[in-house]
Order: structure tokens, then C-alpha cells, then sequence
């Protein structure tokens, strides 16, 4: 019996070689595959930071869009503020601006009023309006202030302060733009008291009829 080795068999040597080459090539093929998953891999992962990047920087916008938008509402708030200040203090200034002029009612405040209320009010009073005191309110000011000082005047005769009181601001409020003149009503405390009390029920009474 003859027993044959590869090298005996030239076809059989062929195949084996054959075999090897393939499995060679598939090799390589499978080393340029690793060395592809590899690149593949790296450039993954640098996407990966690239976007861990991106989430960052979006995060941090978004903290600065926070703190700008929280900064523009107390500068807007602060602004508003100093503007409503600046309103109301030229509003003060233009209600300021206005009631007789410094120094225009000379030595005697009284004389001045008796003459000058029943032009600006329309009303002839008979007898003449009479005090009880009058005077600015406040300490001196130059003659040429703006805002000159208010004059407080308390009437002798309560029947012209009524007269005052329902008959010229009404129907002259217009008039006293230019110079503006405020009326109350001054009882002693107790009859204020008393008054007081009996409002509620007149006003309910006067509701009713």
C-alpha cells in the first residue's frame, strides 16, 4: 500500500495553497475592515464631543439669555419707576405753578382777597368779605418762584363761606384754572362729631326718596 503525502499530489498542494492565499487575502480584508470600525469609531467619538461641545455653548446661551432677559426687566422696571417719579414730579410742579404770585398781595392779605375773590368767584358779596386771619403758608419766597406760596384765609361769616362754597366752584370752575382756590368747611370737633353721625341715615334717607 503506497501512501501518498501533499507533496505527492500536485493538485492536492495547489488547493491548500490556493486555500491559504484566500484565507491571507481574507485577512487583510478583515484587517482594513478593523482599521475602517476603528476611523469610523474615532470620528464618533469626535462627533460626540463635537456635540457635548454644542450642548455646552447651548446651555451657556441659554444662562445668558436668562441673566440678560432678568437684567432688562430691572432695567425696565427701574426705568418705569424713574419715569412715573419724573411724571408725577412734573405733575406736582405743574399744579405748583399756579395761585397768586409771591409779593402780589403787598402789606395786607385780607384787603387783597376782599377784592380779589369776588372777581375771580363772580359773586358780589354785601357786606364785604371779612376775615377772621389769612396768610401764606410757609416761609418766604423770592418774587419770581414758580411755585408760589399757597394763601390760607379763614372767612368771618359763615354764610359767605357757603355762598362760596355752592355757588362759585360749580358754576365758575372753569374761571379758577388760573388760580387755583380750595373751600372746606370748618365746624368746632363736636358738631363735626355730631354731623358725622346723622351722615349715614340722611344719606340713605336722601336714597330712598
Amino acid at each position: 500500500m503506497n501512501l501518498l503525502t501533499a507533496t505527492d499530489n500536485p493538485e492536492q498542494g495547489t488547493t491548500v495553497d490556493s486555500l491559504l492565499q484566500e484565507i491571507t487575502a481574507v485577512g487583510l480584508r478583515l484587517e482594513g475592515i478593523d482599521s475602517t470600525i476603528s476611523t469610523l469609531a474615532a470620528a464618533n467619538k469626535s462627533k460626540c464631543l463635537d456635540i457635548a461641545g454644542f450642548q455646552s455653548k447651548v446651555s451657556d446661551l441659554e444662562q445668558r439669555v436668562v441673566a440678560v432677559y432678568d437684567h432688562l426687566n430691572t432695567v425696565t422696571d427701574g426705568e418705569l419707576r424713574f419715569h412715573c417719579i419724573k411724571l408725577v414730579d412734573l405733575e406736582n410742579r405743574g399744579r405748583g405753578d399756579n395761585g397768586f404770585p409771591e409779593h402780589i398781595e403787598g402789606a395786607n392779605i385780607q384787603a387783597f382777597l376782599k377784592e380779589t375773590l369776588p372777581t375771580i368767584s363772580g359773586i358780589s358779596f354785601d357786606p364785604s368779605l371779612e376775615f377772621q386771619r389769612a396768610h401764606r403758608l410757609g416761609p418766604k419766597r423770592a418774587e419770581d418762584s414758580c411755585c408760589p406760596r399757597p394763601i390760607i384765609a379763614c372767612l368771618l361769616h359763615h354764610t359767605q363761606a357757603q355762598q362760596l362754597i355752592t355757588t362759585a366752584c360749580p358754576r365758575n370752575h372753569s374761571k379758577l384754572m388760573a388760580v387755583r382756590y380750595i373751600l372746606w368747611r370748618t365746624s368746632p370737633k363736636r358738631q363735626m362729631n355730631v354731623a358725622r353721625h346723622f351722615y349715614h341715615p340722611t344719606l340713605t334717607y336722601a336714597n330712598w326718596k
